[in-house]
């Protein structure tokens, strides 16, 4: 029987993350694009610069009705027309919203980019916004309210958020709004809110993909180039003021077998030096299966499934802008343990984090988390979703557009002593607020014992 020679791996190539092409369509309108021959599936990413701090007083949640429904009719095509005609073009379009603005994403097969390009700019265009398909909007997202109340994580989430921020500002209520907020929401808010904030002059499109044989100057044009609107003045965010003193919130759930934990604060965004070293020294604390809380709470304690550290950005913007750097990162621990061991693992969780005060990060540590981050990083952005995901990212940030491809290089020079430093500074252990959602009953009293701050319960 005759084989075929076993295949034999090639010499490495170098790889960077791909630089996008800057330009503008005489509405105003930016556009980042990357051609990534072979990638067969286009992805479009719009960012809208309609933030959730413009949403009108009482009216929590008119973003997030107005993104979606910007694909339910148009002025060419009902509700069911267009989805038909996504269909017709197998593209799919979403939309969400959150403190910076509203995303709107396309992805559809190259071939029939003209075509999709072509729905999207009537969605941004001319929202048809009808009655009838946002009152079901808005029904959808009553009924979707009771379901994130009652996900320990989300709830969590929702707890730290208020925790954190004043109840003046809108970090601190939850990002697609409340039952009362949502429940004021109607067409007329959404059309208000969409001509008060969407338009070209203020918005960039992200395109990624294989662009052979699409003529997609002439595309843009056709489509994109045809949005009109008025031009704005830039929005002036506020500062982002937060108090990390350190306390713990139980949100009580009376029997509850689990203790979900988020334990967090706020820190910098990646607008500072120091976010390639705080990425390092968050990833080597928490970011994967080896990292040092899940080999302790979870491999050696068996308290957990998994403990994780992450740095998520809030909201950025530009140094260099009138009102400065306003921008800020939420640094967090998060994960879940059964109930009768949340004292034992806050204990020691907390001791893991005095230990990395005292003693640091191992140069081991240090070189998985660089292999880990940069070595897969090829991978993480096979698809054009994943570049245009992170270009509009970058543009929603303020960031240059070889940010990420810069980051990658500082993660690799960065050391061992600075990855500690940053990651003891992301989370000092008398500045953390804790939330627990649990069984208060069960887990008051050893969590008062720790001495970790002063301890309140509320409701679940």
């Amino acid at each position: 029987m005759d084989f075929h020679p076993q295949p034999h791996g090639g010499a490495p190539k170098p790889w960077a993350f791909p630089a996008p092409e800057r330009g503008q369509l005489p509405n105003g309108l930016t556009l980042l694009t990357s051609h990534r021959p072979g990638q067969q599936v286009v992805a479009v990413e719009v960012n809208l610069v309609a933030p959730l701090d413009a949403e009108p007083e009482g009216l929590d949640g008119v973003a997030t009705i107005m993104a979606r429904a910007l694909s339910e009719g148009t002025d060419k095509h009902t509700a069911e027309e267009f989805a038909a005609e996504l269909e017709r073009c197998g593209a799919t379009l979403d939309a969400h919203a959150d403190h910076p603005g509203v995303r709107v994403s396309l992805e559809v097969p190259a071939s029939r980019l003209p075509r999709a390009l072509g729905l999207l700019a009537d969605a941004l265009r001319a929202p048809a916004f009808p009655d009838s398909e946002v009152e079901r909007l808005v029904r959808n997202r009553l009924d979707e309210i009771p379901h994130e109340l009652a996900n320990p994580a989300r709830r969590a989430a929702m707890a730290l958020s208020k925790e954190l921020f004043p109840a003046t500002a809108r970090m601190s209520r939850p990002r697609q709004g409340t039952e009362e907020t949502v429940a004021r929401v109607d067409a007329a808010a959404v059309r208000a809110f969409y001509d008060a904030h969407v338009r070209p002059a203020t918005s960039t499109a992200v395109i990624v993909g294989d662009f052979t044989g699409v003529d997609l100057d002439a595309a843009l044009a056709d489509t994109l180039g045809a949005w009109t609107g008025p031009t704005a003045e830039p929005l002036k965010p506020a500062p982002i003021v937060a108090d990390d003193t350190g306390r713990v919130v139980i949100v009580d759930r009376p029997g509850a077998v689990q203790t979900q934990l988020l334990i967090g604060r706020i820190g910098a965004d990646r607008h500072d030096r120091v976010w390639p070293a705080q990425v390092l020294g968050t990833y080597c604390l928490g970011g994967t299966l080896t990292s040092r809380l899940d080999r302790v709470l979870r491999e050696e304690k068996g308290y957990t499934y998994g403990v994780r550290a992450f740095g998520q950005v809030l909201r950025s913007s530009a140094p260099s802008s009138p009102e400065g750097a306003t921008g800020a990162a939420l640094l967090a621990i998060s994960g879940s343990v059964d109930t009768a061991s949340t004292g034992p693992a806050l204990e020691d969780l907390w001791t893991v984090l005095r230990t990395l005060a005292a003693e640091g990060l191992t140069d081991a540590e240090r070189d998985v988390a660089v292999q880990n981050l940069v070595g897969v990083a090829p991978l993480k952005y096979e698809t054009a979703a994943a570049v245009a995901g992170t270009l509009a990212d970058q543009v929603e940030q303020h960031l240059p557009d070889d940010f990420q491809a810069q980051l990658y290089v500082r993660l690799a020079e960065t050391g061992t002593v600075e990855a500690t430093a940053a990651a003891v500074s992301a989370f000092p252990v008398d500045r953390l607020v804790t939330v627990l959602v649990g069984d208060a009953e069960q887990i008051a009293e050893p969590v008062k014992a720790l001495g970790i701050g002063e301890v309140t319960v509320v409701s679940g």
